[in-house]
């Protein structure tokens, strides 16, 4: 079974014999209800329309693997590794509350840990009650060390403390959890600018990262909150989560074609490897 298996898959392709009015129309409908957005949908199905004419083909099969290519061209934006060239590099977490930063923190500093990487984590949420005790089961748990304050410390000063451990235990990578206050408050976007003052003057030579949790059954509202932290925060990649929750696996495409940040990360369950790396050629096929 594949890692994206779970994912609701597209139908369409198996309920036509041609390409006609009625198929494209049909496709047109079930990638707007798959979360593709109108605007993707028109561009890709205009771009079907026009690949399949110029390659003369006729049979659904064919413009299935046609769509594919289509939409993991679309996905293929971007370095999709995470940039851990100069240490300690220091990966910011960021989106609003609910969407599973904290859990994915946890596991991807299990996944870089298994790697042989000197893995801290930053407890950077000071400000939802019990964050830092829920990172703290994930640091257990992964067998990484943590830098934590009090519940309403500045969150500056928890990432200053992190960088210091980081520096003087050699830490590899640095994973720092954020508030996930809502996308229109200017302080969220005041404290972002605070923590990158701090990053830039305690380790202005560290390779950084700025990752964008989503989660994947908000659908369209996703994208909104993507656009705004983007505005905020210049992120350099997503890690969405719940995506087998959902239907609307095309939120992806979305994303990733009207921010030009690319997917990095996806997580299809609860177990600690279910949030893997983002593979646009495995998930085409998994959706179409």
């Amino acid at each position: 079974m594949g890692f994206f298996d779970k994912i609701k898959k597209i139908g369409i392709f198996n309920g036509f014999s041609q390409l006609d009015d009625d198929f494209y129309e049909e496709l047109e409908e079930s990638l707007v209800m798959a979360d593709l957005g109108a605007e993707t949908t028109m561009e890709a199905v205009a771009e079907l329309k026009s690949r399949c004419k110029a390659r003369k083909i006729k049979d659904t099969e064919g413009a299935r693997q046609c769509m594919r290519d289509i939409l993991a061209e679309y996905l293929s934006i971007g370095d999709l590794s995470v940039d851990m060239s100069s240490t300690p590099a220091i990966v910011l977490f960021i989106g609003v509350n609910g969407v599973g930063k904290t859990t994915s923190i946890g596991k991807l500093a299990a996944r870089w840990k298994r790697e042989g990487k000197k893995v801290l984590l930053c407890a950077g949420d000071t400000f939802r009650a019990a964050a830092a005790e829920q990172l703290t089961i994930w640091s257990d748990r992964a067998g990484v060390d943590i830098v934590k304050q009090h519940e309403g410390a500045d969150p500056a000063a928890v990432v200053y403390d992190a960088l210091s451990a980081a520096k003087a235990r050699h830490a590899d990578v640095v994973l720092v959890d954020t508030a996930g206050r809502l996308q229109n408050k200017a302080n969220l976007m005041n404290e972002l600018n605070k923590i990158s003052r701090i990053i830039e003057r305690e380790c202005p030579n560290s390779s950084r990262e700025t990752l964008l949790v989503l989660d994947a059954t908000t659908g369209q509202n996703g994208l909104i909150q993507a656009k705004e932290f983007s505005k905020a925060a210049g992120v350099t990649g997503i890690v969405l989560t719940k995506l087998d929750g959902t239907a609307k696996g095309g939120i992806v495409v979305a994303i990733a074609k009207e921010l030009g940040v690319p997917v990095k990360f996806a997580g299809v369950g609860e177990g600690v490897d279910d949030l893997q790396p983002f593979d646009a050629a495995a998930f085409t096929e998994a959706l179409l």
